[in-house]
């Protein structure tokens, strides 16, 4: 496996900036995700890391060596793409092995390599198949398992369970970080879901607009965000947060609680406010309450709780656990 070093990296299309200065390490063997919305770069950094989009200036480091300029086929890397990119005359077996055959590997090699992996992945039983007779999960598998034969030293992953159901996405997220664990590779891991981001990552970066927000481990975001942007964004359901009149009554440029972090009541409390909806899912219960000043508010209850719209309720912020971003730092 290989580390990799991302030194100053920028990336302009035309006058456009969108990669605007770059200083990152992941560090060998570890499960590293890029998150953020639509447009913040991810994708756009992980093509970079992978040799299909040019770098402006900066560089790129994988195993200790400059790869900068190198072709994608010289960078040790091997990249699984939203679309599983599956030759549909192939059959599972050819499309595994497609890239050692190019590289003019031995066929009993070959079938070794591929035996091998799809043992790791459950796919014996698919290997005569062609794609058109696979489902999405299975489809999504033969195209990691095409990754995996190359035997590279860096794994790289651009949304590649964007196409799949929800639960067949839940499915993959624990396949793919059990195959981490097995492997022990480094792997380069791009998604907007941070729930994906949350369960699956060693090391999460949060990218906005071209630049990194912060960069740690799934909990340091969740309990100690760098700034507004990771605290909204890191946690489901969303962070509340607030500016003006009502943050810098808290003694801040902006203030945040997590909804898990309200305690509701029907008796009193710090904010009284009315329920304008209830999300009942089971084991939580969401509820979007109107507060007076300071506009709604989520506060989520673990249960079953049933509530009228516009019954009254009380909430309480816990003070060990509110966010507050003044000065371009945070303290929560």
């Amino acid at each position: 496996m290989a580390r990799v070093a991302l030194n100053a990296l920028r990336k302009s299309f035309g006058a456009v900036e969108v990669i605007k200065g770059v200083d990152l390490d992941v560090e060998d063997g570890e499960f590293c995700v890029f998150v953020g919305p639509s447009g913040c770069g991810k994708s756009t950094l992980l093509r970079m890391i992978s040799g299909l989009e040019e770098v402006t200036s900066g560089t790129i480091e994988i195993g200790g060596a400059d790869v900068t300029r190198a072709e994608p086929s010289k960078r040790g890397i091997a990249m699984v793409f939203q679309s599983y990119a599956l030759y549909p005359h192939l059959t599972v077996r050819e499309n595994m092995g497609f890239g050692l055959s190019l590289a003019r590997m031995p066929k009993d090699q070959i079938a070794a390599e591929v035996d091998k992996v799809a043992a790791i992945l459950q796919l014996e039983p698919l290997l005569d198949r062609k794609p058109k007779a696979l489902s999405g999960g299975q489809r999504q598998r033969v195209a990691i398992g095409r990754a995996i034969v190359r035997d590279p030293g860096v794994f790289l992953f651009d949304e590649p369970l964007s196409n799949l159901d929800a639960a067949l996405r839940s499915q993959m997220r624990l396949e793919l970080t059990d195959l981490h664990a097995r492997l022990g590779a480094t792997m380069i891991y791009v998604t907007h879901d941070q729930v994906e981001a949350m369960t699956m990552a060693d090391k999460i970066v949060v990218l906005n607009a071209g630049r990194i927000e912060q960069v740690g481990t799934p909990m340091d975001l969740y309990e100690r965000p760098a700034t507004p942007f990771v605290a909204g964004f890191i946690g489901s359901p969303k962070m509340n947060l607030f500016e003006g009149e009502v943050a810098r009554r808290m003694g801040a440029s902006v203030y945040g609680i997590r909804p898990e972090h309200l305690k509701v009541s029907d008796d009193d409390g710090t904010w009284q406010g009315t329920v304008r909806h209830v999300e009942r899912l089971g084991a939580d219960t969401i509820l979007h309450v109107e507060v007076p000043d300071l506009g709604p508010v989520l506060a989520r209850i673990e249960g079953h709780r049933t509530y009228a719209h516009g019954a009254r309720v009380y909430l309480t912020p816990d003070p060990e656990r509110e966010f507050r971003y003044q000065d371009g730092a945070a303290a929560s």
